[in-house]
């Protein structure tokens, strides 16, 4: 059970920083982790996975607020 809590802290870290790449690192490496089960590794994972979906969106909604900001009345300011 202690090795679950480690990897659970560790995702909650990579979650916490918010970089995709720390995260993406960390979804191969759980995939190649033997010593959790089948379950627990898929439940990790899946946590990666919807931070990193959720920073996608997150990051699209910020980049079309700032073009629509900056386009406000057709040109650019």
């Amino acid at each position: 059970m202690a090795h679950l809590d480690e990897v659970t802290a560790r995702v909650d870290a990579a979650v916490e920083e918010s970089i995709i790449t720390h995260m993406n690192e960390l979804l191969v490496e759980l995939s190649e982790d033997a010593a959790l089960s089948r379950e627990d590794r898929y439940a990790q994972q899946q946590r990666l996975r919807n931070a990193i979906a959720h920073h996608g969106r997150q990051h699209k909604e910020d980049m079309e607020a700032r073009h629509e900001h900056l386009t406000r009345g057709g040109t650019i300011l």
